[in-house]
């Protein structure tokens, strides 16, 4: 289904999930082609530390360069989102545990964070875009306390390894666009939880290993 968010302010915010940032910037480019207008937000740990998956300054020149504008690092800069109406709906894309308990215990010690803080003052849409390895460990109470805040709307997510990762779960990237689109009527997208296919794939790994190496 194709989407139009024509003269939409929509603010993405970055944090520290590395693995996601390849597929959660083909999904910025494609919300860039919706005609939104793109604000971009980056983590303290987001816009400072390379990984094996890439490094910062690159992440945040590609942020740059899809929604041209300077990415927002800092927590001065933040703030005006609140005070300024500046964005319709705000998406933490991708949103680590970290971010997810804070958010959920009212602490703003990032730029993220004072971002999502700044934006909810003006009761408008805040979508999670989860990503954690301990969603079902010590996060899950934390993951209830959003999906029961005004305002907050979770894309569908679900268990990405439960093999080899049982509290682990990740958002749909390929459903971002229909949150958000859902999330702008002030509605939460429907089923929230949702299995990952890779979780079926892991699965028929796990029948074929056993059968090609059996114990």
């Amino acid at each position: 289904m194709a989407h139009n968010f024509k003269d939409k302010n929509i603010g993405v915010g970055i944090t520290g999930s590395y693995c996601t940032y390849k597929k959660v910037f083909e999904e910025l480019r494609r919300l860039a082609d919706t005609q939104a207008n793109l604000f971009t937000i980056f983590s303290d740990n987001a816009s400072s530390t390379d990984s094996r998956f890439g490094k910062c300054k690159d992440f945040l020149k590609l942020a740059e360069e899809i929604s041209g504008k300077p990415p927002i690092t800092t927590i001065p800069d933040a703030e005006p989102i609140g005070p300024k109406s500046m964005l319709d709906l705000l998406i933490i894309a991708p949103c680590t545990g970290n971010t997810l308990s804070k958010l959920a215990n009212g602490i703003s010690d990032t730029p993220v964070l004072m971002a999502a803080k700044a934006h909810l003052r003006n009761n408008r849409p805040l979508v999670i875009f989860l990503s954690t390895n301990d969603a079902l460990g010590m996060n899950l109470k934390n993951i209830g306390i959003l999906l029961n805040t005004k305002n907050i709307f979770f894309v569908p997510f679900g268990q990405d390894n439960y093999l080899s990762k049982p509290n682990s779960m990740i958002a749909h990237v390929d459903l971002i666009e229909d949150t958000i689109e859902k999330a702008l009527g002030g509605r939460q997208i429907q089923p929230v939880i949702k299995s990952p296919h890779v979780t079926i794939l892991w699965f028929f790994i796990s029948i074929l290993t056993n059968i090609i190496y059996p114990n």
